[in-house]
């Protein structure tokens, strides 16, 4: 989850998290009453910056969020990856004879000299 500060926000939470917060990125612990607890990955910050946390557990009062955001896989670009990916194996296998289920070559070409078959004669 993402949680864009407002400016109430950033006075109140500013000597937890500093002054100039803009942004809020983690993992949504929960979400009771009116407040957010939140185990933060990432600060960004107003004037450019991020900081990186790893996972302090912080309580953000709802009055103090402007907008939420929720990040989603898409289900269409994650499909597509998918395809390409093994599409990509098949390719390579394929050109390469691995696991021999690749291109057989042509029966003229090859030089066995281990058995050498001769005419019986009579």
């Amino acid at each position: 989850m993402a949680f864009e500060v407002n400016d109430v926000g950033r006075l109140a939470l500013g000597g937890q998290m500093g002054p100039e917060i803009a942004h809020i990125e983690g993992r949504l612990l929960s979400a009771e009453n009116d407040e957010y607890q939140v185990a933060v990955r990432s600060v960004k910050l107003i004037r450019g910056g991020d900081q990186i946390w790893s996972g302090e557990r912080v309580s953000i009062k709802k009055e103090y969020v402007s907008e939420t955001f929720e990040r989603r896989f898409s289900k269409s670009r994650t499909i597509a990856l998918a395809a390409v990916f093994v599409v990509s194996v098949y390719a390579i296998v394929r050109a390469e004879n691995l696991f021999g289920i690749g291109k057989e070559g042509d029966p003229a070409d090859r030089h066995d000299t281990a058995i050498t078959f001769v005419p019986r004669s009579p």
